[in-house]
């Protein structure tokens, strides 16, 4: 799809931080910049409401051209140039995109908070920041129990021990974690059941999610991409190292990029079109074996590994997914 030159700004985490081989924001990025569009990016913590109008402190950007191949497995600052830092009401762009990765906290609330302000006086914002707010990665499955494995969401360490004793070997997590930080497995004997749980509850304040094992994780945690109601027809399979249940990759998982089978698109078609509908432009579903495991909706990722395994442009079809939702918002509510 063509489209005139647009004024796009992301909002994310610090541009140092970025490892481009493998960032799917440096992928959206770099194909918007080949699409001659206007770069700008900010911090959640630039952002402001002042007299009324959600401003912030922007650096429009200039992305340089570097040898993916050669990179370090670590941040670098090379990518990009600094052309202007400026004061911009968000209004005044033709889209902003959060992208700001979890922990999902306060803080990421107020963005949101900050970011649905600015789309009521007239930004252009994806994922809109209520849908956002109101998709929990871990507990929007709860509306498709059908697609999901036996799974309890409780703070209260009795009903986790009775979840155990029914299901026998079962993950337990607490619902803001990332990367794979503070996923425990517990097989039928119970070993430190109750230290887990008394860790990762903090004594009772503190909800956990638990969910019973899935063998099916030793294929791979696929991370399946839906992108403006449509499905990626790549998945990325998260394979876990020897001895461990986390596939993430932050966790030391491998990815292996796979076409969807046939239960995968089940899923995936199903929920495109309700997840879009409610504006949520991109959207990583998280799925084991048959079971679907995860909604995610804050940053989600995988892009480079597809690009890279199957050709399969990821990034392109995110930015026609953007420019058809800037060109008729009505498509996205």
């Amino acid at each position: 799809m063509t489209n005139s030159s647009l004024q796009l700004l992301f909002v994310a985490d610090p541009l140092s931080s970025f490892r481009i081989y493998k960032d799917s924001t440096y992928a959206m990025m770099r194909e918007a910049a080949d699409r001659g569009h206007v770069l700008y990016a900010c911090e959640p913590h630039e952002l402001a409401l002042d007299q009324g109008r959600v401003v912030a402190r922007v650096l429009r950007l200039q992305l340089n051209a570097v040898d993916h191949s050669a990179e370090p497995h670590g941040p670098r600052d090379d990518w990009y140039d600094e052309i202007a830092l400026e004061q911009r009401d968000l209004s005044t762009f033709d889209a902003v995109l959060l992208r700001k990765d979890p922990p999902f906290d306060m803080e990421y609330v107020t963005t949101t908070w900050l970011l649905e302000r600015a789309q009521q006086l007239g930004a252009r914002v994806y994922n809109q920041p209520r849908a956002v707010r109101d998709h929990s990665e871990k507990l929007a499955i709860s509306e498709f129990p059908e697609l999901t494995a036996p799974t309890l969401v409780t703070r209260d360490p009795a009903r986790l021990r009775a979840f155990h004793a029914e299901h026998r070997d079962i993950v337990l997590k607490p619902l803001d974690g990332m990367g794979g930080l503070g996923v425990f497995r517990v097989q039928a004997q119970g070993l430190n059941l109750g230290s887990i749980i008394e860790t990762l509850g903090q004594q009772g304040i503190r909800t956990l999610m638990a969910q019973r094992y899935i063998p099916d994780i030793i294929h791979g945690d696929k991370r399946i991409l839906l992108i403006g109601g449509q499905v990626v027809p790549y998945c990325l399979a998260r394979i876990p190292q020897p001895g461990d249940i986390r596939a993430n990759l932050a966790a030391g998982g491998v990815g292996v990029a796979r076409e969807l089978s046939a239960h995968d698109r089940d899923i995936a078609n199903r929920l495109a079109p309700v997840l879009h509908q409610r504006g949520l432009l991109l959207v990583g579903l998280d799925v084991i074996g048959e079971y679907l495991t995860e909604i995610n909706v804050t940053s989600p990722t995988c892009f480079r590994e597809i690009m890279t395994q199957t050709g399969c442009n990821v990034a392109g079809l995110m930015l026609d997914a953007l420019e058809t939702a800037i060109n008729t918002p009505e498509t996205l509510q």
